[in-house]
């Protein structure tokens, strides 16, 4: 039976072509040909091939079996077309996603060397530790393919990347954690973090070559540049992996940069859905009144009032399409606004999709309406409930998901009854836990990382992790950007990446600001407490 392409972002392709290269590679997928085999074939009946081209078979072949990307290797993908595919790195201007991805690569290309580096020498903790703290900032990169790049192929017909490459993300994710936690050990056993760490290096750079040779590529010829223009917003509010990115207020392009997710844009798609039933919106949304459930909000005020909530809510339409998010500052997990009108099968890891596929057929059939998570993690407690969402005649009109970091509630003992401002209850104690810290440094005190001491003091040192001063002096994350802009990253979702690794020492090095400076600073900060 000969398979056909119905997705006509291919169609101006060589039909016949790629129906050659998806023959070849089902007759290896079966066993019919042996790896050399195919690969002799490949070559003499194919012969060289575009990512493109690759890009077009590799959506053949989920076409044909929507579960295999979940049966196969994904690291043999690959195998039947090595050496075939052509290279193609366009020259890009500074500041473009695809631009930021390669930058990105070269930066861990520049990491993964010297972690080579290491591995040649005697060991030694700390050289590891401060590359490993790098490295494990990758994940943003991730977090950037998944909500933004994806998104924008999936709107072209090409979910490949969203089901297979997915897959390896998530598994090189899982094994730089895995190396990082063997490191922190107490008792460093040597020989398991070096494997752990080999294997890392080997799949990030086979992850890397397949991004160069076949998404990017794929991703310039199949999304256009308006919507790279986008895109660009997003990519900011999900943040980059050691690399600097030029202001989108200061870019030469003479576009109109598209508003945040939450602001502009939330109100004119509420305007819009409201309009669809009736409900016109002639006047400034700002001085619009509108009937609610219960009251009468202006489209800004609940805007507002969404971006302030302390929890973050998403919302799933019946269709299974993504509808809405809230932008609130604090947001537990990095999301941007090309997740909008995305379906949300594609919007989880390949090896999460059968709790959600569940959870919505179990609430669209009305046998569930409720279903709860809650994630554990060292300084961190995340909780996460699903909940059916029906009209007043239960007919069944979406999911909502709403997803809160109950670290500070698990922590609260006994009873508060009156009224303490936030980051003012350690005033009186303060300034003298701030005193005693900066003589512990200036006197050679113990290298703790942060650990409180006997007498409930922090003693300030290059090596103390800034997420042990923010969980006792909240406040910090506030005043830091005061220092230096730089900080303000603490209250973007990267800070979740961050925050949990930081030390001092990091901190100075990216602002420019010397140690010794810095730990004077916040120390000076603290005192005000």
């Amino acid at each position: 039976m000969e398979e056909k392409i119905t997705n006509t972002t291919f169609e101006s392709l060589d039909q016949n072509k790629l129906q050659r290269m998806l023959h070849i590679k089902q007759q290896y997928d079966k066993g019919v040909l042996s790896l050399d085999e195919a690969k002799n074939r490949m070559k003499s009946e194919v012969g060289r091939i575009s990512p493109e081209e690759f890009a077009a078979a590799e959506q053949m072949f989920k076409d044909e079996d929507p579960d295999e990307c979940r049966n196969e290797d994904v690291r043999t993908i690959l195998e039947v077309f090595d050496g075939l595919i052509q290279a193609d790195e366009p020259g890009l201007p500074y500041g473009h996603p695809i631009d930021a991805y390669r930058r990105e690569n070269n930066k861990m290309k520049e990491l993964l060397l010297k972690g080579d580096e290491l591995a040649q020498r005697s060991f030694i903790l700390n050289p590891w530790l401060e590359l490993m703290e790098q490295i494990i900032q990758y994940k943003v990169h991730f977090s950037r393919k998944q909500n933004q790049l994806y998104s924008a192929l999936e709107r072209k017909g090409f979910d490949r990347p969203s089901t297979t490459m997915w897959v390896y993300d998530d598994e090189i994710r899982d094994e730089m954690n895995n190396a990082l936690e063997l490191l922190k050990k107490e008792e460093v056993n040597v020989d398991s973090f070096l494997d752990a760490y080999r294997q890392m290096t080997i799949d990030l750079r086979d992850l890397m070559e397949k991004e160069e040779l076949i998404l990017y590529p794929t991703s310039l010829k199949l999304i256009p540049e308006d919507e790279f223009e986008e895109m660009k917003s997003g990519d900011r509010e999900i943040g980059f992996f050691l690399i600097d990115m030029p202001d989108l207020r200061s870019s030469s392009s003479n576009k109109e940069v598209p508003p945040v997710a939450g602001q502009n844009g939330f109100m004119d798609d509420l305007a819009a859905l409201l309009s669809k039933y009736g409900k016109n919106i002639e006047t400034d949304p700002k001085e619009k009144v509108l009937d609610v459930a219960e009251g009468k909000l202006t489209l800004e005020q609940i805007n507002l009032l969404f971006r302030h909530l302390p929890v973050d809510i998403s919302f799933v339409d019946e269709n299974d399409l993504v509808k809405f998010y809230t932008d609130t500052p604090h947001r537990v997990f990095p999301r941007s606004k090309g997740v909008i009108g995305r379906e949300v099968r594609n919007c989880h890891p390949p090896k999460s999709l059968h709790m959600v596929e569940e959870i919505i057929e179990k609430f669209r059939s009305g046998e569930q309406s409720k279903s709860e998570f809650w994630i554990n993690k060292p300084g961190l407690f995340i909780y996460i409930v699903y909940v059916a969402v029906r009209d007043k005649d239960g007919t069944f009109r979406g999911v909502m998901e709403m997803m809160q970091d109950c670290t500070h509630i698990r922590q609260l003992e006994g009873e508060r009854r009156l009224l303490t401002w936030e980051g003012k209850q350690n005033q009186q104690n303060g300034a003298a836990e701030a005193t005693r810290s900066t003589q512990n440094t200036q006197n050679g005190g113990d290298d703790n990382q942060g650990v409180s001491d006997g007498d409930g003091t922090i003693t300030i040192t290059a090596d103390t992790k800034l997420k042990t001063l923010i969980q006792r002096y909240p406040q910090l994350k506030e005043d830091l950007p005061g220092i230096n802009p730089k900080f303000s990253m603490l209250k973007s979702p990267m800070a979740r990446v961050v925050l949990p690794i930081a030390t001092l020492k990091m901190m100075s090095e990216q602002s420019g600001i010397p140690q010794q400076e810095l730990i004077e600073k916040i120390t000076d900060i603290i005192a005000t407490y």
